[in-house]
């Protein structure tokens, strides 16, 4: 069977028809939807292919963008709402139309102007878009697809006492104890992590640093090094330099900034004065 152009994904599409108002593209199956004028490209021929993005206008049809979408299908984003009304609230997702987010997929009612993160889905009955913001029935917490020590995708979705919730891999649910953060986080940060633990009831631990002391040392020793030879070989830091200042430059905490260090003096590769660190003579070409 023949598949249909499909709502909110991209379809590679040929050109049929040029008009007043914009080209018409079809699939083999012999549908065919308009890609505006202003979206569409200067220079063309006929029966060539482009990839589009598809959804619905405000007369339910089919019409097809090379806009590209803020989130996109079964994914999750931080958007702004722009608008409130009768039929819930209206989402700036970066495409003509806004994306509605029905009240029954409003985890707590939302405002106009403030930042949700929602997901992306499909209504198979109407063929329609839009975004929900009760996320925990897309997550799947039975059938893990990840392991201990693993680097995953994560996305911010909300902070609580304990730490930092995480949508990981698009999938599942994982949490950053907030004891573990040692750089700024805020709801609808985009990220890599590691999972540092796998829990008997599916949980995931969240880990923002690779598994293991040498993974963690080899991941830093390299950020610094790389930091000082754009630096011209010199960095102010060292022993006396606050938390707070490692962090702002490095993003880790000072007690892993210390063991990068050492490491890298060990290995002859930095030199230690009362200034900071200083790239050891014939290394910054290595």
């Amino acid at each position: 069977m023949r598949r249909m152009i499909e709502v909110g994904k991209y379809n590679e599409l040929e050109i049929l028809r040029s008009t007043s108002v914009g080209l018409y593209l079809g699939d083999e199956a012999g549908e065919d939807i308009l890609l505006p004028l202003k979206y569409s490209p200067e220079e063309f021929e006929i029966g060539d292919m482009l990839k589009v993005f598809v959804y619905r206008d405000s007369e339910d049809r089919k019409i097809a963008t090379d806009l590209v979408p803020k989130i996109h299908m079964h994914e999750f984003a931080l958007l702004e709402v722009k608008e409130m009304t009768q039929l819930g609230a209206f989402l700036d997702w970066g495409l003509e139309k806004d994306l509605m987010v029905p009240f029954s997929e409003q985890k707590v009612n939302m405002q106009t102007g403030r930042w949700y993160v929602v997901c992306l889905d499909l209504d198979e009955k109407t063929d329609r878009l839009y975004g929900s913001a009760k996320l925990d029935k897309f997550l799947d917490s039975k059938n893990l697809t990840v392991e201990q020590g693993e680097e995953v995708d994560l996305v911010v979705y909300h902070h609580s006492e304990l730490g930092y919730s995480a949508i990981v891999n698009n999938i599942h649910n994982g949490l950053i104890y907030d004891n573990e953060v040692f750089q700024r986080l805020h709801v609808g940060q985009k990220l890599r992590g590691f999972i540092k633990l796998v829990r008997p009831d599916n949980k995931l631990d969240i880990s923002l640093q690779p598994i293991g002391y040498e993974k963690a040392k080899e991941v830093n020793t390299d950020m610094i090094m790389r930091l000082l030879k754009e630096d011209q070989g010199f960095l102010p830091f060292g022993d006396k330099s606050t938390p707070d200042e490692i962090y702002e430059t490095f993003g880790i905490s000072k007690k892993a900034f210390k063991k990068a260090i050492g490491a890298l003096y060990s290995a002859k590769l930095i030199s230690l004065d009362d200034e900071g660190i200083r790239l050891v003579e014939d290394t910054s070409d290595s």
